[in-house]
């Protein structure tokens, strides 16, 4: 069960996941070693799951973001393991989800420019043998960055 302190807790290391337990201490009216329990509690019991950095896509060379649908021909869970396997091993592949709807999973992809986002879904995905159909969707811009979940 989370209190009011802790909600605020876990809004403050949302925001700053770089937080000294003295700065933490302050935002919440908590001494250090107070707000230091507090986290390491919310971290034991799981509502923590870790810590990273946000890096600048372009910074690092990332300028095409796309968000791929994939239709499976099969679902039987030896398909499905060893599609599992080409998307954690893909490192453009920052996201997936299993859907309902037409869809069977929605993958987020990064890529350096679009021949490399080319390649991914022609080299990777479609030769897959459980891959019926691929559809892909170029961001133009994102007006929301990825935001914190609501405590």
């Amino acid at each position: 069960m989370l209190d009011a302190t802790d909600s605020r807790l876990l809004a403050e290391i949302q925001a700053n996941a770089m937080l000294t337990a003295q700065e933490l201490g302050e935002r919440l009216n908590l001494s250090p070693s107070q707000a230091a329990r507090r986290r390491q509690r919310l971290e034991a019991e799981g509502f923590v799951t870790g810590y990273a950095a946000r890096l600048s896509p372009a910074k690092v060379g990332l300028t095409v973001q796309a968000f791929v649908q994939v239709q499976m021909a099969t679902h039987s869970p030896d398909a499905a393991r060893s599609f599992g396997t080409l998307l954690a091993t893909c490192p453009e592949i920052v996201s997936a989800w299993t859907l309902t709807g037409e869809a069977d999973y929605l993958l987020r992809v990064w890529c350096a420019d679009l021949p490399d986002l080319n390649r991914v879904i022609h080299q990777l995905l479609l030769p897959h043998p459980a891959v019926a159909r691929v559809q892909s969707q170029i961001v133009m811009d994102q007006f929301k960055a990825d935001a914190p979940l609501p405590t």
